[in-house]
């Protein structure tokens, strides 16, 4: 528990259903707080709206029972049309322009630390509470700091790095300190419907589906088939859309060499898959854009740090030298396989998230796909 959020604050919290939000609400109501749970309706597409994973009937009946057996009130919000013009909208952009996005992020930037964070204000509340992975430390008179959670497999730190310091200091994040097993058994101990429900891995509005289907009803442009050739230009064959391959991929290619070939790059312009060998995968450095300093103030001087380039990946050491736009570029201590564009690089020092950048492309694809806004 954050101890630095005053006993007599009114909190809200963003509650879906699962074993998470639950508990950091029981926990909230054990503690005192006066609390209300606040769930999101998002968008899924027509014919399927039952099935966003975020709020299923199921998850959204759990949340309205954990709401009634804690005797505090719960808000149905409907969000369903900023969710599609913003989250969807930043997830077929990226794909069009042949990058490979991340809409979690959207998300946690424009829906759940803006669009529902406004709400919970509006119903007076001084904070918000999330069943979020993440910890927070709070000094007087000094930024808030975003910290890894206890919990290495669970910490959501990284998707969590786009927040300012407006929305940080509204966070709360009380399980943050906590193991996931933990997080399970004060279920159980306070008996919420929501103990045993699974985590979803899944990106919500797809309800289920794949994304290349989803992709061809609703950016068809992003699927047109182009040339795979090789880093000297030799034509090898044929790509289904650019969308449907990710760097680092080597099933899937459709070519017979005696060497396996993976996917190198992408040249939107061209519409070009760029495949290679194992010995020529791999790059040391990056660029970004679309930058969150956490602190909110940029740092001057290059620094070494842990750099995380998907949420799921290992922090790997570098060094991070900031440029005088407020950018910033990673030359890491060895070769990565899997650095993306569109996807986020995170630099922590020590548990401690200091900045969050969208990685570049380069050469061919820095210049051909426009910029798609995750800040304003």
């Amino acid at each position: 528990m954050d101890f630095s959020i005053p006993k007599g604050a009114k909190i809200g919290v963003a509650m879906s259903g699962g074993v998470d939000s639950s508990v950091v609400a029981a926990l909230l109501a054990e503690q005192g707080y006066q609390i209300f749970g606040m769930m999101l309706r998002l968008w899924s597409e027509p014919g399927l709206e039952a099935a966003n994973r975020c709020c299923t009937p199921d998850a959204m009946a759990r949340a309205k029972h954990v709401a009634g057996q804690l005797g505090i009130p719960f808000y149905a919000i409907d969000a369903r049309d900023v969710f599609r013009e913003t989250v969807v909208q930043y997830f077929i952009d990226g794909y069009t322009n042949g990058v490979t996005p991340n809409p979690c992020l959207a998300c946690n930037r424009h829906i759940r630390w803006e669009f529902l964070l406004n709400r919970a204000l509006a119903l007076d509340a001084d904070f918000m509470a999330t069943g979020h992975y993440a910890r927070l430390q709070r000094e007087p008179g000094k930024p808030v700091r975003l910290l890894r959670g206890i919990d290495p497999g669970k910490d959501q730190s990284y998707v969590l790095s786009v927040l300012n310091q407006a929305q940080l200091r509204r966070a709360v994040f009380p399980i943050g300190e906590l193991q996931k097993a933990e997080v399970r058994a004060l279920a159980d101990k306070f008996g919420l419907p929501s103990a045993s429900v699974k985590d979803s891995q899944d990106l919500c509005f797809l309800a289920g589906r794949d994304y290349p289907n989803f992709l061809r009803r609703h950016a068809p442009e992003s699927v047109n088939s182009g040339e795979i050739v090789s880093r000297e230009g030799e034509v090898l064959g044929q790509h289904n859309g650019l969308a449907f391959y990710t760097i680092g991929q080597r099933k899937g290619l459709g070519i017979a060499r005696p060497e396996p070939l993976y996917v190198l790059e992408k040249e939107p312009r061209a519409n070009r898959l760029v495949v290679g060998t194992k010995d020529q995968l791999g790059q040391s450095n990056l660029r970004t854009h679309q930058v969150n300093w956490v602190s909110g103030r940029p740092e001057q001087e290059p620094f070494r740090a842990e750099v995380k380039t998907r949420y799921t990946a290992q922090a790997e050491p570098g060094l991070v030298t900031p440029s005088e736009d407020g950018q910033f570029k990673v030359q890491f201590d060895r070769p990565l396989r899997d650095i993306t564009p569109g996807q986020a690089a995170v630099a922590y020092r020590n548990d401690e998230a200091i900045v969050f950048g969208i990685i570049r492309g380069e050469g061919a694809a820095e210049t051909s796909f426009k910029e798609v806004k995750l800040f304003e």
